[in-house]
């Protein structure tokens, strides 16, 4: 059985950095895409950022602030978060789907239950 687990969430002041991390468990995720998402209060989920065998993906809102990384040797990614804005704070959730990162979160059947990230002003 698949299972993610994410970590690194945080209160942080704007201009700060966070780490986030995604363990994941239950099969060799070696050929499979991990994406982070991310849903802020009374708004949508949406793609951040994802990685597979190729170029990393992220979105526009994010891109030049964030870097996604995995280890899969220890079936774990990351997100390093810097330069955060208060437009920002959101539960960030791990997702997977096997074979290339996809901005369509339909695609991604597997979740992990989120972390909290809070940027203040």
């Amino acid at each position: 059985q698949v299972q993610l687990v994410e970590s690194g969430g945080g209160l942080v002041q704007a201009g700060g950095s966070l780490r986030l991390a995604c363990a994941a468990s239950g099969r060799s995720f070696s050929d499979y895409a991990m994406a982070w998402l991310r849903q802020a209060p009374g708004k949508e989920r949406e793609f951040v950022a994802g990685i597979s065998l190729v170029q990393p993906l992220y979105a526009d809102s994010v891109k030049g602030r964030v870097t996604i990384s995995r280890d899969n040797a220890k079936n774990t990614m990351y997100l390093q978060m810097n330069s955060l804005k208060p437009e920002d704070t959101a539960v960030y959730y791990c997702a997977v789907r096997f074979g290339r990162v996809t901005t369509l979160l339909y695609e991604y059947p597997y979740w992990g239950q989120g972390t909290q990230v809070t940027v203040s002003s």
